[in-house]
């Protein structure tokens, strides 16, 4: 690459972002898919994915297909590239089928430069068809763990991006700067183990002779202090330190109840007063009314709901969100100071994406991982919910088939509707087993279960166009509402229709609650049928029902995705529970990634810094390691010549193990191969 193109990328940078230069990896990035090649880049949160495939899209011919499954983060990329001048696009549920149209011909006339998309959205025919057509510069994954099954967001539709590829391949010109080997594929992650890494590039090749080319930025967060605190009271825990670290902060919980519960604890317990936000520059239209502080959010709101509780965030309006884990990935607010967990997350990726959430503007923050005695067991149970016996699967199978009235040999490609509540009444069953019981059928290929339906509402008129226009019973608002439906969208009279509330309300000149009961309204009177966003979610039978003797769980699916969820839990706690360690080493360690100093300002390296006796251990590690440095083994007998304490000697050990600088082996120690000892 000459040093005329590198100057090339920064003119493009400066231009549009006001920025002088990239950091960390971006440029190598950059440059990499830039010359054509296959691209894996691994950079924590905050680490400025969006620059990596925004930069080139601008200077290479054709369309960037951005694949990503947030539709949040579609919406508010769109506009931010839009204020910059960009021509950027994005396709998701709530559009008209007219408006998709219109914004793939704008990709294939040369109207768009980045085009945003829903996995889900891959497999559509209009899709498809308008792809043939488009002249496409590369293709960007974001969140390509999810392409994994060994990810930790495992998602089948990405699956569907190979093929993606094989299409552009053969109805597609190479772009330039591209390769006879098709478009080049840009994979983005946040978080992502090394086999994950080894299955991204395994499932998004289509070229054997193909490989890709892997950057991976340091997951290290200099200015993030990564804290555990074991608290019998997690409540006051909480109430303590937001009174103790100001600015906005995000709190994580487990259940959608309970994020409720604890916003309504600190809007009652948290002085309104203390250690507000300053609301955000960016978002200039602040409420004018007293701020509260704390809302709370998970998926099962309404989408309008979320997307108020989250702009009130956003803008500073509110301080503390309290949410599950629905909430976060692709949030664009560099000043969290505070993320606290006040229940563990299922693996380590998760906690560290969720934690990686705070001090995006390089300044000083906070995530703590509240816990106690409790937490072990309440992490062990996870195990079992999640992995149900075999046989309590099977039962469920054949219950499922019962509520139906399904026989043997029916039931291929038909879909219905599933009541999760009425399911355990009638036959006995808790919900979070029957969630993951139908989560394996569906790995196992015996449904397709859907139980994070589309979050959009959709419509169907009942009533014939003719007769809805001789309607005279309708009121004013109705009508508008009725008017604004069929000026937006074609095929209601024939088809459920994804529709946008807001958009409708817009249109009719109401708010979206008074949009929305106006809707139920139209139900009530039967001239149309409106499924809200809570839409109840269905069963798929991928194959025709099968007598029970003949159902096989495999191992792939179960015995091995048990053995490895098990893996990840215990992981959280003994981060959680490992005292010894410095956290950003465990976290860096977790990731394939050796640090070769403690961080000084995690709990355990603050304890440390204080306790007299932690000071023994650091000087007999240090010896440890001056008696090792020449690779050889070393009996554990000779560390009695370091004339220490035997408790210290032995603490140091332990704490050199669990870091894995050194290995033991029996009677015998010897430093890890690779590891580069700190002075």
């Amino acid at each position: 690459m000459k040093e005329g193109k590198k100057d090339a990328f920064q003119l493009t940078l400066k231009e549009y972002w006001g920025y002088d230069d990239f950091r960390g990896i971006q440029r190598e990035i950059i440059e990499s898919i830039y010359a054509g090649n296959d691209t894996l880049g691994l950079m924590p949160t905050g680490g400025g994915k969006s620059i990596t495939f925004q930069v080139p899209a601008l200077m290479m011919e054709g369309v960037c297909i951005v694949i990503t499954p947030l539709i949040a983060l579609m919406k508010d990329q769109v506009q931010n590239l839009r204020q910059r001048g960009i021509q950027a696009s994005a396709i998701y549920s709530g559009m008209s089928h007219s408006e998709i149209v219109t914004t793939l011909e704008n990709c294939i006339f040369g109207g768009v430069k980045i085009l945003y998309i829903s996995p889900e959205r891959l497999a559509s025919e209009i899709f498809q068809v308008k792809l043939r057509r488009m002249r496409v510069s590369f293709i960007t994954v974001d969140e390509a763990h999810c392409i994994s099954q060994w990810g930790h967001d495992f998602r089948p539709s990405y699956l569907e991006i190979a093929q993606i590829r094989k299409l552009i391949r053969q109805h597609s010109s190479s772009p330039s700067g591209g390769t006879e080997g098709g478009v080049p594929i840009l994979a983005l992650t946040a978080t992502a183990t090394p086999r994950v890494m080894q299955d991204i590039q395994d499932l998004l090749t289509i070229d054997p002779e193909r490989k890709f080319k892997v950057y991976k930025m340091s997951f290290e967060r200099k200015n993030l202090a990564y804290i555990g605190r074991e608290t019998a009271d997690k409540h006051a825990e909480l109430l303590h330190i937001l009174n103790a670290v100001s600015g906005s902060a995000i709190v994580y919980v487990r259940s959608r109840a309970r994020t409720k519960e604890i916003a309504d604890f600190l809007n009652q317990h948290l002085s309104p007063n203390t250690h507000h936000p300053t609301p955000n520059t960016q978002h200039p239209t602040p409420n004018t009314h007293h701020p509260s502080i704390a809302t709370h959010y998970h998926a099962g709101l309404d989408h309008s709901v979320r997307d108020e509780r989250q702009e009130q965030w956003q803008r500073g309006d509110v301080r503390v969100m309290v949410a599950t884990n629905a909430f976060g990935m692709g949030i664009d607010k560099a000043d969290v100071r505070l993320v606290i967990h006040i229940d563990f997350p299922s693996s380590l990726e998760a906690y560290f994406q969720e934690a990686g959430r705070a001090g995006r503007d390089g300044k000083k923050a906070y995530a703590v991982l509240l816990y106690n005695s409790s937490d072990e067991r309440k992490l062990e149970k996870r195990i079992s919910d999640t992995f149900p016996e075999k046989d309590y699967i099977i039962k469920v199978y054949e219950h499922v088939g019962a509520l139906y009235q399904m026989a043997i040999g029916d039931g291929f490609e038909v879909t219905k509707a599933f009541d999760i509540d009425h399911f355990c009444r009638t036959f006995h069953h808790f919900p979070t087993q029957v969630d993951a019981a139908l989560k394996l059928l569906d790995r196992a290929g015996y449904f397709h279960y859907e139980n994070e339906p589309d979050n959009a509402s959709r419509l169907k008129f009942l009533v014939g166009r003719d007769e809805l226009n001789r309607l005279e019973e309708v009121s004013r608002t109705e009508e508008a509402v009725i008017t604004a439906l069929l000026r937006n969208y074609g095929g209601l009279f024939t088809d459920y229709t994804y529709i946008d509330l807001q958009r409708i309300a817009h249109d009719a000149h109401l708010t979206p609650d008074q949009t929305y009961q106006t809707l139920k309204s139209l139900t009530e009177q039967h001239i149309l049928h409106f499924i809200p966003q809570r839409a109840m979610p269905t069963i798929t039978y991928t194959q025709r029902r099968e007598a029970s003797e003949y159902i096989v769980i495999p191992k792939s699916v179960y015995e091995e995705r048990r053995d490895l969820f098990a893996k990840r839990i215990r992981a959280v706690w003994l981060y959680a529970s490992n005292t010894d360690t410095c956290r950003s080493r465990q976290l860096l360690r977790y990731f394939d990634e050796r640090s070769n100093h403690d961080c000084g300002q995690c709990d355990v390296c603050l304890s440390a810094a204080k306790n007299p006796d932690s000071q023994g251990i650091i000087k007999a590690k240090k010896k440890i390691r001056v008696l090792l440095d020449d690779g050889q083994k070393h009996a554990v007998t000779e560390l009695d010549r370091l004339q220490l304490p035997t408790e210290t000697v032995h603490a140091a050990l332990r704490q050199l193990v669990n870091e894995e600088q050194i290995v033991a082996d029996g009677s015998f120690i010897k430093k890890n191969e690779g590891e580069n000892y700190p002075n």
